[in-house]
Order: structure tokens, then C-alpha cells, then sequence
């Protein structure tokens, strides 16, 4: 595999050659700046070798770099070995940036080469700012990779197919209206959309297209006069034109979406740049204005409505129920020694596959034994799966996408004797989680002003971690959606009922273990107070927090009455749908306390 990855970055430096450039970026998305993306558009993978969801590869004419965040760092570190690219660690202060290491390494006059389907608006111009300063500059080359890579997967012709309002809560023709309203008091003509998510849930369609995510390749244009739908021609079934036709949307072919913005004449469009490809953008004909703005549906979206709340609470009980059931087998089987990272998690979908309106996972699961768990994003092969023994932590994220809901939960679960310093971690790692279910804050607030409520039990003990502590969370849609986040970066977007976010502290100790505890959490109104509203978090996700690691001394009175009252909830909402084998489990686990 590694020699095979040394060839094709051979044969891109020819290709780099050929082109009279000097440097080829290549990113982890798609044209519509996905984070998880179709087999088709998986060229950073393909090239590199790295798995991960997050990377940016730049192949020099002797040199080639990977760049990703902490969660990556040990994947990447095995991945990227014998393959001659350097890992970047991001967010660390001696990592230099992207342009940092282009200037560095390149003379004035050179040609830096991009896809401009792959790069956001804003990507390309920040780093074209940065690098004209030393004489840089980009050059598109968007067919560097179709002549290197032979046997490409082709992309997915499976028809879209309605997401019934039982289950959205708002029917197409209603949001359309909405937008164009917004549109109308803005002064806009038009809305291009390029968000693969804000097409879905605007059209009450979703797809196949792209693993875990219920989305299909397309681009949107909306406008007080026509609505039309640039989708390969092939996907369009009997079922779906007579859809789109009675919500009076047209549609066009996939590749017919650049002439026909350059075709438009004297319009004003909106179009996100941090969501818009470059060529998408670059393709609006002269004589329209583009206004630069953040699309209306990412608020829009971001919003529960009545139906979706419902939606999502019954979603959680019956993905509580397949949690409870593994964690029963679980508990009876690990003695056994015959189970290992890849036999839970496959354990853990047959559960789960028992449950109304189970669609498949949100995300590849995560079962990471005792120093797997350190690795933040493992990812299990058979070469590394490991043999769970009655010892030591599993950690386990993993998730669901419903019909009514998408579900992502992460239990750190003591298999046997556990040292003391992981019982106190644990226990550290706890008490933020709660820190932050528990919070009440005034309308207005954002995210990273609550993020240290579940870092500082960490912080106070010399700890931390690298990753978010909660990002937004789709309806039936992405796993990892905004625009809400709770994380120590800045995000301006405030926090509102409705808003779904995971709470999600860990500690991660490279090859010992990793801990983590998540929960889905949804903004909801608390009271009226000084100045003004003041919301809470209601916590949405319905599973036993494995008490096997806590030590009792470290929590204070309010965090012991959280933590029961949670357990009482869930044994009351879980239990009647439950065996009693299941439940005499489930009542042991939630046992008060005290």
C-alpha cells in the first residue's frame, strides 16, 4: 500500500510538471464542501492514504505535507509512515500554515495549482491574499487527478426519495416561501445553494450518495420566480418528477449548473462564500451583483420545529433501547475473551437494526479498547482490532440516523478493575459533562462562552483536549451540522431553543486510553430573569453513564442529584420497552448515588 501510494504521488508530480506549476493543495471535500463525501471525491484519501474525515495534502516538487486537527494525530501518524508525506499537526503553535509552508518553500512566480470545485470562496482568497505578497499565485487545474487515477469509483445514480412531513414538521412548499421571504425583504433575486444539507431539508428529499449522510449530489437556486434543481438526469424517477412538479420546483442537469448562472442577467444572488465552491462563484455572469452572506437556511435548519422535537425523543428511546440490550450482552460476554473492537460494533448494528425507522449509522463507529480510545477518530481494521478482555476502558461513539432523528452518543464503559488515575479521569471527565447539561445562561449567549464550564474540572488537574465540546447535530441529516457549536474558538452564532448541540468532554492519554462522555443536548427556555430570557439544555440522549469509574468523593451534591435524576429518566423512559432480563440490567445500572 505505501509503494502504491508513492507511485501516485510520482505520477501527480508529472502531472504537476505538465502543468507548469510548482505545488497541487488537495482537500478533504467534494464540490459542495462536504465533510464526509462520496468514494468518487475521496482523492485526499486515494493520494495520501490517510482515512481520516479531516486532512489537507500539498504535493511540492520534492516535498509533499499532510495537514489535520488533534484528532487525527496519531491516526495520521500510522497512516502517513513509509509514505514520504510530513504530518502537520494543526492548532499546534510551531505547525506552520499551509501558506506558511508554500512561501517558504516555493520562489516568486510560482503557480500554486487547486480544483476550484474543492476550495470554498473564502479559502481561495485568503490564501491568494497570502501568497501575492511573495509573487504566488493560483492557478486552477481541475483535471490533475482525473488523468492519474485509473478505476475511480463512479458516483451513486440512486434517485432521491421524500422525507414525509410526519417526520419534518414543515412541508417544502412552506420553507420555500419562508426563504423567498427573506430573500424579498433583503432585496435579493436569488439564493444559490450548494450545502448538500441545506438542499435536503429545503426540499423534504434526502439520498444515498454519500455514507451515514442521507444526502444526494446537487445544487439549488431559489428565487421568487423559479426553484430549479440541478441533479444528474438519470436520478430523476417517475416519483420524484411528480414531486418536484407539485411543489413547483424545475430541474436541469447536474452539469448544466455553471452556464446557468452565467446566463443570468442583471440579478442580485446570495451565495455563501464559506459554502460556495470557487467555480460555482466564479461562473455568475458580469452584469450580476453576488451579495455575500450567510444562507437563510442554515438558521432556518438549525431550528427544531413541534414535530422534529417529537421526532428526535422518539428516535432517542429506541436508540437507547439497542444501547441498553449491547450493554446487557455486553456485560454477559466480555469474560469470554471472543470479542473483539469489530465483533461489538457489529454487535451493536444488529441491536440497533431491530428499531423502527432505522435507516443505518450516523458515522463509522468507534469501539476504541483501552489505547485505541486515546486515538480521538480510530478507526478499527483487522489489523488492529483489538481482543476486549474484563480490564480497562472501551470507548464507544457511535450513532444512528432515524427517519425522525440522527443520534450520536459516546459511553466510556469500565470492562473490569480500572487504575486509580483512571477512575479519576473518568470522574473528572464526568463532572464537566454535567457541568455543562446543568447550565442556564441568558439569551444572547454563545458557545464558546459555555465551553469552559466542561473543560475547567480538566483544566484544574493540568488536562485538556483538543476537540470541540459540542457541535451541531442534523434532522435525519449530517451527524456534524451548524451553524451552533460549543467549542473554545470563537463562533459568533447564539445559542436558541430548538438548537441541538452534543456535550462531549474526554481525556485522552496516548497509549494508555481515551475517555469520553456524550450526550445530545437541545437549547429549551428556563426562565425569565434579570435582563431579559434565560435557556437551558435539555439532554435528549437515553442511555445508562457507566458508574464503574466514579469515585463518589468527586462529586459534589448537585452533581450527584444530576446524575440520578438522569438515570431515573432514562429507566422510566427506556424500561417499558424493555425484556425483563434488559430491564433488571438497565435498573441496576441507574441505581441512585448516594
Amino acid at each position: 500500500m505505501k509503494q502504491d501510494i508513492k507511485k501516485r504521488i510520482d505520477s501527480l508530480r508529472k502531472e504537476i510538471s505538465s502543468q507548469n506549476i510548482s505545488a497541487f493543495i488537495i482537500p478533504s471535500t467534494d464540490p459542495h464542501l462536504s465533510e464526509y463525501v462520496a468514494d468518487y471525491w475521496k482523492i485526499r484519501e486515494w493520494i495520501s492514504g490517510f482515512t481520516g474525515s479531516a486532512g489537507t495534502v500539498v504535493i511540492l516538487k520534492n516535498k509533499a505535507g499532510l495537514w489535520t486537527d488533534s484528532r487525527y494525530f496519531l491516526q495520521a501518524t500510522e497512516q502517513l509512515e513509509g509514505t514520504g508525506i510530513t504530518l502537520f499537526r494543526e492548532g499546534l503553535t510551531e505547525t506552520p500554515s499551509i501558506a506558511e509552508f508554500l512561501i517558504e518553500n516555493l520562489k516568486p512566480n510560482d503557480s500554486v495549482g487547486v480544483d476550484g470545485l474543492m476550495f470554498s470562496v473564502d479559502q481561495i482568497e485568503n490564501l491568494s491574499k497570502q501568497l501575492r505578497k511573495y509573487s504566488i499565485e493560483i492557478k486552477d487545474c481541475d483535471n490533475l487527478i482525473d488523468n492519474i487515477w485509473i478505476n475511480r469509483p463512479i458516483l451513486s445514480q440512486a434517485a432521491p426519495f421524500k422525507h414525509d412531513m410526519a417526520h419534518a414538521g414543515k412541508s417544502c412548499d412552506e420553507k420555500l416561501r419562508e426563504i423567498c421571504s427573506i430573500l424579498e425583504k433583503d432585496r435579493i433575486d436569488g439564493l444559490f445553494i450548494s450545502a448538500l444539507d441545506e438542499i435536503a431539508w429545503t426540499l423534504n428529499l434526502r439520498g444515498n450518495d454519500i455514507e451515514y449522510n442521507p444526502l444526494f449530489i446537487a445544487y439549488l437556486y431559489i428565487s421568487r420566480q423559479q426553484t430549479t434543481l440541478f441533479i444528474d438526469a438519470r436520478k430523476i424517477t417517475s416519483e420524484l418528477k411528480m414531486y418536484l412538479k407539485d411543489v413547483g420546483v424545475q430541474y436541469a442537469s447536474y452539469n448544466e449548473t455553471a452556464s446557468f448562472l452565467n446566463d443570468l442577467e442583471n440579478k442580485t444572488i446570495l451565495m455563501q462564500p464559506s459554502k460556495t465552491n470557487y467555480t460555482m462563484f466564479m461562473s455568475v455572469g458580469i452584469s450580476s451583483t453576488i451579495v455575500r452572506k450567510e444562507s437563510p437556511i442554515t438558521f432556518l435548519k438549525s431550528i427544531r420545529n413541534d414535530i422534529e422535537k417529537i421526532g428526535i425523543k422518539e428516535a432517542m428511546i429506541r436508540d437507547g433501547v439497542a444501547m441498553v440490550r449491547f450493554l446487557n450482552w455486553l456485560d454477559q460476554n466480555i469474560a469470554s475473551g471472543n470479542e473483539t473492537e469489530i465483533s461489538v460494533s457489529q454487535k451493536l448494528d444488529k441491536f440497533r437494526e431491530l428499531g423502527e425507522r432505522y435507516i443505518g449509522n450516523s458515522f463509522n463507529t468507534i469501539a476504541g479498547y483501552q489505547e485505541h480510545g486515546a486515538i480521538v477518530h480510530y478507526t478499527v481494521d483487522e489489523k488492529s482490532n483489538a481482543t476486549l478482555q474484563p480490564k480497562g476502558f472501551l470507548l464507544l461513539d457511535t450513532g444512528a440516523q432515524y427517519l425522525d432523528g440522527t443520534t450520536d452518543i459516546t459511553r466510556t464503559i469500565a470492562l473490569g478493575p480500572l487504575t486509580d488515575e483512571q477512575k479519576k479521569d473518568y470522574t473528572l471527565v464526568l463532572k464537566g459533562h454535567i457541568s455543562l447539561a446543568m447550565a442556564q445562561f441568558p439569551a444572547g449567549t454563545r458557545g464558546a462562552q459555555l465551553d469552559v464550564l466542561a473543560r475547567l474540572p480538566l483544566w484544574m488537574n493540568g488536562m485538556n483536549y483538543l476537540h470541540g465540546t459540542g457541535h451541531g447535530v442534523g434532522h435525519f441529516l449530517n451527524v456534524h451540522e451548524g451553524p451552533q457549536s460549543i467549542r473554545m474558538n470563537e463562533n459568533p452564532v447564539i445559542l436558541q431553543p430548538g438548537m441541538v448541540t452534543s456535550n462531549e468532554p474526554g481525556v485522552y492519554k496516548t497509549d494508555q486510553y481515551g475517555i469520553r462522555i456524550e450526550n445530545l443536548i437541545m437549547v429549551t427556555e428556563a426562565s425569565k430573569g434579570m435582563y431579559g430570557d434565560y435557556y437551558k439544555f435539555e439532554t435528549l440522549t437515553l442511555c445508562p453513564i457507566c458508574q464503574k469509574g466514579i469515585i463518589k468523593e468527586l462529586l459534589n451534591k448537585e452533581e450527584m442529584d444530576w446524575l440520578n435524576n438522569y438515570h431515573s429518566m432514562v429507566y422510566q423512559l427506556l424500561g417499558q420497552h424493555l425484556n425483563k432480563e434488559d430491564k433488571e440490567w438497565l435498573e441496576k445500572a441507574t441505581q441512585p448515588i448516594k
